[in-house]
């Protein structure tokens, strides 16, 4: 009895760890069931991606260089005779006027010269005037046969010599005066001054210091920067030709500049030059511009951003910078198509314009393009697109 007591135990245990292996593998093939039903779910889930349309608008096309400040007018006074600085007679930095005396130079020895080329010509003259008397009072003479041919000669001779010097006394005495004038040296135009050169009481002259100071008209700037060869090809295919007026065009090649402290200022100005050659050495050439400058915000000399409007295209295709990829050299975008299908589309794109880009060839105005979520994408495949605020512009459909 004991015997067959114990098999049976050793029976039922057996069922039990069979019951649990068997429920065991069934929880197991659930889980793998669900696990491949569920990972068929996503793989069939159709990409999510944002999309926007292609805008079409009128662009500017800009360039931007470095160019430098200079002014309309800038000249250097300087002493034009030999004497010791006496006077300054103007405040540094002040505004001047044209004509306006600046500084006066010893002019003591200058006047003696005028003096004394007076007195010369005052003697001159005074001989002219005895030689015309001498000769008026030969020729009757001589018509009367009662002076030779050779006193005639001799009278006519002095005088003509009296009266040549009588000229020449003149021109020294005018050189003398304009010599003299230069030691009242005048401002040659009007506009700002720059700080003395010199100190009073220096020896100035073309052979000493020659430099007083400077005069700048700064009221107009000019803004000089350099263009690259491709800059001026490029215009050229838009039958644009900086800094020549076009009256078939309806906008100028006008320049903004940016000033130091980030701020546009708030005046343009108009090309009006452009060098007819290139510069070997670098590659350039160069180009101006002029530009208004009523409250002095601009200073001579300085280095300030250049911006240049070089074209104006009428209907331009603009897309976002982001949605474009680069592929050996190649750059395409994916469009999205009324039918949810994605088209990997190869584009030429044109001049960037800040975070976007102008496409020349190969896409529409209007046509939805994939802004974000295209890494995930691949040719022909649908998705799921989104506009710019996040509201899908078309469900998945079921159909087949």
């Amino acid at each position: 009895m004991l015997h067959f007591s114990s098999l049976g135990g050793q029976w039922s245990a057996k069922k039990i760890a069979i019951a649990s292996l068997v429920a065991v593998i069934a929880a197991l093939v659930v889980y793998f069931l669900l696990f491949r039903s569920a990972g068929k779910v996503i793989d069939n889930t159709e990409p999510i991606v944002s999309v926007e349309p292609a805008e079409i608008r009128d662009v500017n096309i800009y360039g931007e260089y470095v160019g430098r400040i200079r002014a309309q007018q800038f000249v250097e006074v300087r002493a034009r005779v030999e004497g010791y600085l006496q006077k300054m007679l103007f405040k540094e930095g002040s505004y001047i006027q044209k004509g306006q005396t600046l500084f006066i130079i010893d002019p003591t020895i200058y006047a003696a010269r005028v003096n004394k080329a007076a007195a010369q010509l005052n003697k001159a003259k005074a001989i002219a005037v005895k030689a015309k008397r001498d000769l008026d009072r030969i020729r009757p003479l001589y018509e009367a046969n009662a002076a030779s041919q050779l006193d005639l000669d001799n009278a006519v001779a002095a005088y003509e010599g009296a009266t040549a010097d009588v000229a020449v006394c003149e021109a020294d005495l005018t050189q003398a005066r304009l010599t003299l004038g230069y030691t009242s040296v005048q401002s040659p135009i009007s506009g700002y001054i720059s700080q003395r050169s010199a100190d009073i009481g220096t020896l100035v002259g073309p052979s000493a210091q020659s430099l007083l100071a400077t005069v700048v008209k700064s009221d107009t700037v000019r803004v000089d920067f350099s263009m690259t060869a491709l800059d001026y090809l490029k215009s050229k295919s838009r039958n644009v030709t900086i800094g020549e007026d076009d009256s078939k065009r309806d906008w100028d090649p006008y320049v903004t500049i940016t000033l130091a402290d980030g701020k546009v200022y708030p005046f343009k100005g108009l090309v009006d030059f452009a060098d007819p050659q290139v510069d070997p050495k670098t590659g350039t050439f160069g180009v101006r511009a002029e530009m208004p400058n009523p409250d002095r915000i601009l200073l001579p000399g300085e280095f300030t951003k250049v911006k240049l409007l070089m074209d104006v295209r009428d209907s331009a295709v603009v897309v976002p910078q982001k949605a474009l990829t680069i592929e050996k050299g190649a750059a395409f975008i994916f469009v999205v198509r009324p039918d949810s299908v994605v088209e990997k589309r190869f584009i030429e794109t044109g001049p960037e314009l800040g975070n976007e880009i102008v496409v020349e060839r190969g896409l529409a105005g209007g046509e939805n393009i994939v802004t974000e979520g295209f890494h995930k994408l691949r040719h022909g495949i649908k998705v799921r697109p989104f506009d710019s605020n996040d509201n899908p512009t078309k469900e998945p459909s079921d159909e087949k």
